[in-house]
């Protein structure tokens, strides 16, 4: 499960409300057991997942010779060859790149060169990362007067200018905002709509004016900083493919100068003198109301490097297909995902955090249960009866560093995307909450026979349906919607992979068992897991996964993606 950080809070009434308690709790008893009756099929084969097979491969995936799976890492590498020999035993399809079960994904990894990245203000020198940061990987230097340029933008049809007395050739210029911050009462979607020559951003002015560096003091500065520092001594991977796709998306946005984040400290520094106090200049722009612009005294001159070392490494998706026995649905696919990725270990940056000598995040939890459960669900499809439509597996990665794997996935896809009929994402399903559990960090975690699902009807009222239809004639879990409410400040939504292809109007059903103590630390460790319920939730989906995978249509798409939901 990936740690909410930057997700934007939705607007009121973004997710679709959940169905009352009373109608999601009851049905018809007759109906029920007609129901199981034609689901026997589905539930004879359901039952060749089991606890023992389930914890037999939770301890492979979540043990300590995996390095707690980060992404990229020798252990994550070791955890797909796992997965991988497992479905060749099987004889599943292979479906990542020639004719293998791995879909490649080439990383690049820029990290700062700490030794030769510096600034220097009248004689004063400041340190990286406790005075500034770099605030884009471009490596570079600079040295020159400068000049704080408000917000920097011009939008011509606007009557909006920054520069009105200004000369920025061959100066420094201080951003009150971001690359992309822009000035209040303007949207994005407005700028891009007018003609290329009517705004220029903060960086194409100072690229197309002759600047030498750029200074930002962005809106939302305490973050960007906890942010900035989190990369401080670390390797930042980026998908290559996302890098050139931003750099074509982000014309006139993407910033080719050395720049740099100050301090507030430095901040103060840089504008002692001057008719705007740092503190102003910082005020300003959190506030989105920045100070008029102003050159800075002549004679002070600002000197920053900014020195990066590049390296490339990859990743793998690990994909494969159980082929379906119709002969024109099995062209179809009911995508069935889990992410088998971590958060590695005490320092891996991810959160983990080591604890009485144990330094390895283990993530048996998050997510070894849905990689084991997927294993278990391609083993009982082999083994058993074939449905209509074929089975899409897809373990995917780093999905902990931003939901890589499945935005990868969707957007190169190893199969037709539009012929995946529908997604069922497992991400965590293997914690219970004891009755006597007084702990108030594991107040949200489900019970020993309660599962949350999440956005089951957020684009099919229909596959909805079917998910609860399922439940109730089969095991009858207590089906939690919590994370369904409009509201909700965790945004679960957004935090697995199930929304990428939500993102692409594939319809999805997330099942989850609630963060918990053990969240991304080392104590989350195969022993703590509830195999009894990990077995019965992964039976569940494999007899939904059946029953979507067999009807004579595929789910009926009712509804759109909010927009607030599209844009997180």
């Amino acid at each position: 499960m990936r740690r909410f950080l930057l997700i934007v809070i939705i607007a009121a009434g973004a997710l679709v409300p959940p169905l009352p308690s009373a109608a999601r709790a009851g049905g018809d008893s007759q109906t029920a057991a007609a129901a199981s009756a034609t689901l026997a099929p589905a539930i004879k084969d359901a039952e060749r997942i089991t606890q023992a097979a389930l914890r037999e491969d939770v301890q492979v995936i979540a043990s300590d010779e995996m390095g707690g799976r980060d992404t990229p890492s020798p252990g994550l590498d070791a955890a797909a060859r796992f997965i991988a020999d497992r479905l060749a035993k099987l004889k599943v399809t292979p479906a990542g790149d020639d004719g293998t079960y791995f879909q490649s994904i080439a990383l690049r990894s820029t990290q700062v060169d700490t030794q030769r990245t510096r600034a220097e203000l009248a004689g004063r020198q400041f340190r990286y990362g406790t005075d500034f940061l770099p605030s884009s990987y471009v490596s570079g230097e600079a040295s020159a007067p400068l000049v704080y340029v408000g917000h920097g933008w011009v939008v011509r049809p606007k009557n909006i200018n920054a520069y009105e007395g200004l000369d920025v050739r061959d100066k420094i210029m201080i951003v009150a905002g971001s690359s992309s911050s822009l000035p209040k009462g303007l949207t994005l979607e407005e700028v891009r709509a007018m003609k290329a020559s009517d705004w220029e951003s903060p960086v194409s002015y100072a690229q197309r004016n002759g600047a030498r560096g750029l200074v930002f003091v962005p809106r939302n500065f305490d973050r960007a900083w906890r942010r900035g520092l989190r990369t401080v001594g670390r390797s930042a991977y980026q998908v290559e493919r996302f890098i050139d796709e931003e750099k074509s998306d982000n014309k006139g946005f993407e910033n080719g100068l050395p720049s740099i984040l100050p301090s507030a400290s430095m901040l103060e520094a840089i504008f002692a003198g001057e008719p705007a106090k740092g503190e102003e200049i910082l005020r300003g722009s959190v506030a989105g109301e920045p100070v008029k612009g102003f050159a800075l005294q002549p004679s002070k001159r600002l000197t920053f490097s900014t020195r990066l070392k590049t390296s490339t490494a990859k990743t793998q998706n690990v994909v494969g297909i159980v082929e379906g026995s119709d002969r024109e649905l099995r062209k179809e696919y009911v995508a069935i995902g889990a992410h088998y990725d971590h958060v590695g270990t005490g320092t891996s940056g991810g959160g983990c955090r080591p604890k009485d000598g144990d330094t390895i995040c283990n993530g048996a939890d998050d997510d070894a249960s849905g990689t084991a459960a997927l294993l278990s669900m391609a083993a009982a499809f082999t083994e058993g009866r074939r449905p209509r439509r074929s089975i899409l597996f897809v373990w995917h990665t780093g999905e902990e560093k931003g939901l890589w794997g499945s935005e990868y996935f969707t957007k190169y896809p190893t199969v037709p995307i539009d012929k995946v009929v529908a997604q069922l994402n497992i991400d965590m399903i293997g914690r219970s909450r004891p009755a006597a559990d007084a702990n108030t960090r594991n107040r949200m975690l489900t019970g020993a026979d309660e599962i949350y699902v999440v956005g089951s009807r957020v684009l099919s009222a229909e596959l909805g349906d079917l998910n609860e239809r399922v439940n109730r004639a089969y095991l009858n879990l207590k089906y939690n919607f919590h994370y369904d409410e409009p509201n909700d400040p965790e945004q679960l939504w957004a935090r697995s992979d199930h929304f990428n292809y939500a993102l692409r109007g594939i319809p999805i059903v997330f099942f989850f068992d609630g963060i918990h103590e053990d969240y991304h630390q080392p104590s989350d460790s195969p022993e703590k897991l509830d195999y009894r319920k990990l077995e019965r939730v992964a039976r569940t989906i494999f007899v939904l996964a059946s029953e979507v995978a067999n009807a004579p249509q595929r789910p009926a798409i009712d509804k759109k993606l909010p927009v607030e939901m599209r844009e997180r």
